[in-house]
């Protein structure tokens, strides 16, 4: 029997989704390896059995948390699909203001009618199984991972920095000609998009297992840059992280 794969959405833009729509259109085998029972972005049918479920987005209100918990101990497998689902992502730099504040600022005189709290990853609710990172994720990292939870394996990936991806591709690091970016200190997997394309990278695939600090802090003073202008930087997907760590 194929397995059953379910798509959710929490609080997101819902381009992780698309990107899964866009992959399936070009790699049709996947439709003949798994029966999806639910993906409210491409499909009306709505099924409750399934054994593996992809989540988008952040958990941005309380009524969020029971939902994810219904799926988790429906699902055998759990992916974090996206930054927002990963890391939290943009939805989190709410998290630095308080939450009053943010709520009249975007509701006005309604504020009192929607529920929210401080947004978090989905692995602050749940235990996660496997992550796809990134805003949006990358496509063929996307069927990598498929492909491994098909054949039974933790799917894999890279513990390096998106610095070396640079490297492959022969950019000038950005350094040089005086910008910003996390690429020493962020995961690659993503083919250096934002660097290639002369923009910086802003961590949306999260920190590498223990980066370099100190490294990193070398590096900006090497290019009179600052480690406080680079942490506003990393508050675009990592603000939740950064709020975690300052509690320990």
């Amino acid at each position: 029997m194929k397995p059953k794969v379910a798509f959710f959405d929490f609080t997101s833009c819902e381009g992780c989704q698309l990107t899964v729509v866009d992959s399936l259109q070009t790699h049709t085998e996947l439709l003949d390896a798994v029966e999806i029972v639910q993906f409210r972005e491409a499909m009306t049918e709505k099924g409750e059995d399934y054994a593996v479920a992809f989540v988008e987005g952040s958990i941005s209100r309380p009524s969020d948390e029971p939902r994810l918990k219904r799926i988790r101990e429906q699902a055998a497998v759990l992916v974090a699909l996206g930054a927002c689902a990963h890391l939290g992502g943009i939805n989190a730099i709410r998290n630095a203001m308080p939450l009053d504040d943010v709520r009249r600022y975007v509701y006005g005189d309604k504020a009192d009618w929607y529920e929210t709290y401080p947004a978090r990853p989905i692995s602050a609710v749940v235990p996660v199984d496997a992550v796809i990172p990134g805003c949006p994720i990358d496509r063929n990292e996307f069927l990598e991972v498929v492909k491994a939870l098909l054949l039974g394996k933790k799917p894999p990936l890279p513990d390096y920095p998106l610095c070396v991806e640079c490297k492959l591709k022969e950019h000038t690091c950005l350094f040089h000609k005086g910008g910003y970016c996390l690429g020493p200190v962020t995961r690659a997997g993503c083919g250096a998009i934002c660097p290639t394309y002369g923009d910086g990278c802003e961590g949306c695939r999260g920190l590498i297992p223990d980066p370099n600090r100190n490294a990193m802090s070398e590096v900006l003073l090497e290019h009179g840059l600052t480690v406080d202008a680079m942490l506003a930087r990393w508050t675009m997907f990592g603000t939740y992280q950064q709020m975690e760590t300052g509690k320990k």
